[in-house]
């Protein structure tokens, strides 16, 4: 999705949001007391980062991604948060992509919507338990929450027998119900029962092509067709609460390995849109963002030399930009077409573009914009309405003409899990992670078990401190067991890195608190395995293979 097409909602910036717990927080804000967005202090030369949905992605400087992707800092917004969760406090959520929508309908509690999903290929693990938080957290927020069993892409892409399929999922849906998951006020399914799924992927396959996903995804030649059908599956997947309900803000929280599918499903959701809404300074399209800036910039400073009796003209706009502006291709192409336009005002309107608006739709929408307009084949020039209204607007004509109306999904990243034998946390290595079904014993022993960021002796650690950042065991406080407890996470640190915390005792104070966390979260489970029946979902699939 270009930068033209992006909503005005998105270029609002944040208005913080006074709480009265803020200072609380400030130790997270600082280097030394929470998880850094970097991967490290020592970045630099750091390789690109490539983001495989299906691989094993690991991410060793986390600002690679603001960089290459351009995902944004959550940092930054989080002050415009209301009651943020302790994953988005601690840093462990360190970037977004539009989260502001989001953010903001909590605030003005507004209809918001978050949803992700699970591919059943093993157990679900406390890196799992990550998404789960995600989607409870902001349905108790008062979002509408919708949580998936991805079937058919753990049968296309990892080639699991149904029968496999329906354990797994039998057991992410009863961990994610252990933790809090309402399903009465909450959506559960899975995506080969889902009809509107299917449909809408069907719609949006048009929109796509092989070309792009072998770009995105490195498909080839030897890609199964039914491989590629599950990636347009997840992009109906992620739109789908604007399908079930209506349109608005939804967020999509995953780890960054799944960022492709976030920016295919906002190149989709833009290409099914009936209008596209820009700003605009003359009858003429502009080929790029920063053509129309240029035009802004030309407007803005001539408007006050002509004054109110007398226009501000295109040919004048030429003559300004070739005076003040550094030949490039960008001024070239501006000066081109203001040369053509003549004498033509320049002002600033608000362009609705028809994209895919049938008769009817395009003809509703020029009889629904009110005030100065003017008409053209193909757009619509408002005068006297700004981009929210006309966004809005247009959202609703669309929408009542039979048109989806799509706001680009959002997405929250939370940083990958470190395993507990170094390295990125696997469900191949049973050593390396903590399943949610692990007996509450075994996972006290991996605990114990796991590498840590201490120094080589006990004297050289209350010399020097520990290396907590770099320490897995201080990664399962962050991440899990803490809870909403940031006075005992940061104590945890702070203890580490002054020395005054062994790794014995640590890791001790850990796996105890590991095998109590297991065993209340089983005893949770067992009491749902019995109510898994009265759920409005399948999990014994009729499917063969």
């Amino acid at each position: 999705m270009t930068d033209d097409d992006r909503p005005s909602e998105t270029e609002e910036p944040l208005t913080d949001v006074a709480d009265e717990t803020e200072g609380d927080w400030e130790w997270r804000r600082s280097e030394s007391a929470r998880l850094l967005s970097d991967g490290g202090t020592d970045a630099a030369g750091a390789d690109d980062v490539a983001l495989d949905p299906w691989g094993s992605s690991t991410v060793s400087d986390y600002r690679k991604l603001f960089e290459q992707f351009g995902i944004e800092e959550f940092d930054e917004l989080l002050d415009g948060v209301p009651n943020p969760h302790y994953l988005m406090r601690r840093g462990v959520i360190f970037g977004h992509r539009d989260y502001r929508p989001v953010a903001r309908a909590m605030r003005d509690d507004e209809p918001f919507a978050a949803l992700s999903g699970f591919m059943p290929t093993g157990d679900p693990h406390i890196g799992h338990k990550l998404v789960f938080d995600e989607i409870i957290w902001h349905q108790q927020q008062g979002g509408d929450a919708y949580a998936l069993i991805a079937d058919l892409e753990a049968h296309s892409a990892r080639g699991l027998t149904w029968d496999e399929i329906d354990e797994h999922a039998r057991n992410y849906v009863l961990s994610l119900l252990a933790l809090g998951f309402d399903p009465e006020d909450g959506t559960l399914y899975r995506q080969s029962d889902n009809r509107e799924v299917q449909d809408l992927a069907f719609e949006l396959g048009i929109e796509a092509n092989f070309s792009e996903l072998g770009s995105i995804y490195g498909f080839d030649g030897e890609t199964d067709v039914s491989h590629m059908q599950s990636v347009v599956t997840q992009m109906a997947d992620i739109l789908y609460p604007q399908v079930a309900d209506e349109p608005k803000p939804t967020v999509i929280p995953v780890g960054p390995d799944q960022d492709p599918h976030v920016r295919l499903s906002r190149d989709l959701a833009a290409r099914v849109r009936y209008f596209g809404v820009t700003k605009a300074y003359a009858s003429f399209e502009v080929a790029s963002e920063a053509e129309r800036d240029l035009l802004a910039a030309a407007w803005a400073a001539l408007e006050d030399e002509v004054g109110a009796e007398e226009p501000v003209r295109c040919e004048d706009a030429a003559d300004w930009i070739e005076s003040e502006i550094e030949p490039d291709e960008t001024r070239h192409s501006a000066v081109e077409k203001l040369r053509s336009a003549g004498k033509e005002p320049l002002r600033p309107r608000v362009r609705f573009l028809d994209r895919n608006a049938t008769e009817e739709a395009f003809e509703a929408l020029i009889e629904a914009v009110d005030g100065e307009k003017r008409v053209y084949d193909e757009h619509i020039d408002a005068f006297d309405m700004d981009r929210a209204e006309a966004e809005a607007l247009s959202r609703e004509v669309e929408v009542d003409h039979g048109g989806y109306g799509f706001l680009p999904p959002s997405s929250i990243y939370h940083r990958f899990m470190t395993g507990l034998t170094g390295g990125k946390m696997s469900s191949s290595i049973p050593a390396s992670h903590i399943s949610l079904l692990d007996d509450p014993e075994d996972g006290y022993d991996k605990v114990r078990s796991a590498t840590t960021g201490g120094r080589e002796t006990a004297e050289k650690q209350r010399e020097l401190g520990g290396e907590a950042d770099e320490c897995p065991v201080y990664e399962l406080y962050a991440y899990l067991l803490s809870g909403d407890d940031d006075e005992f996470a940061k104590e945890v640190y702070e203890e580490c890195v002054g020395g005054e915390r062994l790794c014995g005792g640590c890791k001790e104070q850990a796996a105890e608190l590991m095998r109590e966390f297991l065993d209340d979260h089983q005893e949770k489970r067992e009491e749902w395995a019995d109510k898994l029946d009265e759920l409005d979902i399948d999990l014994d699939s009729d499917r063969k293979r």
